[in-house]
């Protein structure tokens, strides 16, 4: 439906939306290397290349209108008010005789962007009259908050895509599959406001409004329905209870929530993030209590122990990282702990461990990612380098993996149980499959 509403409007901009049915079409889909459904493509002069818009019917049509458009369009002081109330987003360079440095940066600029946003131009001085500035200027129209943001004077090409990227993302908008990904491109910290309904969503957005002002440029803000999306409370430390407050660092994995005992206000949230952006808040770390007795043929590392274990430079360290929910753990389960049996008298060497994920976050400092489960890792003897275990889930592949990769050398006992696939089918060309993403997806 967004597909053929998109269609519609865009018909009458002589921009062409097609479909193919792949049932039918099996060669010219070969031929396109179409390999899942929906697979969309953009053809310019009968060259294709990758569709990366959003999928509502406005996303589309904002998308395919800059690409019938060139990088930069020229702007007069009679299409001025057309061109800029063309698009949610629309940047406009407005140049004299002597910002030709400037005009050849927002070029460079906007080809790099233009499939993010539509970029036009402009020399007339009436034009620049019209809109207030004095060259050379760039004016980001909106369609949200203050309407338009100016960057006048000289700018480097770093300094123009920081006041695109900052001044592009709304003061406090509700977040969601077709914006996800920009917030996490801005690079900056994300603060979560999850609300339950309509009006905790209005109350709470006036208390952190007054906030989010003042640190625009520094965290973006966002509102999350937890209804739809409550399980990402779970990767801010967050407890399942609404509202909430809390800041992530996605790039690197750094969570800070908002004390769920004290009540959200104006100055309770301006305090928190006056901590936050001066580095007096300690990122918040999940982690299970340290078990009082971990001498079992399988180590339980939590998160308060993963250097201790883990990082043990006398020991290669084999980790299954796994969650409680995940299909494929549950059946790995009963080999790992065979396995751990059969290194039991090697503890001192050679260590079999597993780490719940669901409750224990990995340290941030960590040189490694887990994105979906059971994700296996060698931690080596020595200097710790990490070998990935991408081979059959079973008692000897595994028991061969170590002795090809693990520094420490040991015999096991010759009666060591044969059998070893959780079921017939249950052997794996890799350790992360699709149905056991961690994440609940934005």
């Amino acid at each position: 439906p967004e597909y053929e509403k998109a269609a519609n409007v865009l018909k009458a901009e002589n921009i062409k939306i097609a479909s193919v049915d792949c049932t039918t079409e099996a060669a010219l889909c070969s031929e396109n290397d179409i390999k899942g459904y929906p697979t969309l493509k953009v053809f310019k002069e009968g060259n294709a290349s990758d569709y990366n818009g959003g999928r509502k019917a406005d996303l589309i049509i904002s998308y395919m209108k800059k690409q019938a458009l060139p990088a930069v369009s020229d702007v007069t002081v009679e299409t001025l008010d057309a061109f800029k109330d063309s698009d949610n987003i629309v940047i406009i360079g407005f140049w004299n005789s002597k910002s030709q440095n400037e005009h050849d940066t927002f070029n460079i600029v906007a080809e790099k962007l233009r499939n993010d946003y539509l970029f036009g131009q402009t020399a007339q001085d009436e034009a620049a009259a019209k809109a207030e500035v004095t060259a050379p200027a760039v004016v980001l129209y909106k369609k949200f908050d203050e309407l338009k943001d100016v960057l006048e004077g000289t700018f480097d090409e770093e300094k123009l895509v920081e006041f695109i990227k900052t001044n592009s993302i709304p003061l406090l908008d509700e977040i969601g599959p077709e914006n996800y990904a920009s917030y996490i491109d801005s690079g900056l910290p994300l603060a979560f406001l999850f609300y339950e309904n309509d009006e905790q969503r209005a109350t709470y957005g006036k208390i952190i409004e007054p906030v989010a002002k003042e640190y625009k440029g520094q965290i973006n803000f966002v509102y999350i329905n937890a209804s739809k999306f409550g399980g990402h409370a779970d990767n801010i430390n967050l407890k399942k209870q609404w509202p909430a407050f809390g800041i992530q660092k996605p790039e690197e994995g750094l969570k800070y929530p908002f004390d769920q005992t004290k009540e959200i206000t104006t100055e309770g949230i301006a305090e928190f993030l006056s901590k936050f952006v001066n580095d007096e808040i300690e990122p918040s770390i999940k982690s299970e209590p340290i078990p009082e007795k971990n001498d079992g043929p399988v180590s339980i590392v939590v998160a308060h122990t993963f250097e201790e274990i883990i990082y043990d430079k006398a020991k290669d360290v084999l980790v299954e990282f796994y969650a409680p929910w995940c299909g494929h753990c549950k059946k790995l389960s009963p080999i790992w702990d065979q396995l751990g049996e059969t290194y039991s008298k090697a503890k001192d060497k050679i260590v079999i461990a597993k780490m719940n994920c669901n409750d224990n976050d990995i340290p941030s400092n960590a040189t490694f990612k887990v994105s979906g489960f059971p994700t296996i890792k060698l931690f080596k003897a020595g200097d710790k380098e990490i070998v990935d275990y991408k081979g059959d889930r079973t008692l000897e592949s595994f028991i061969e993996f170590i002795g090809e990769n693990a520094v420490n050398k040991v015999d096991i006992e010759s009666d060591t149980p044969k059998e070893t696939s959780s079921s017939p089918s249950s052997a794996a060309p890799t350790t992360t499959t699709a149905g056991d993403s961690k994440h609940e997806e934005l």
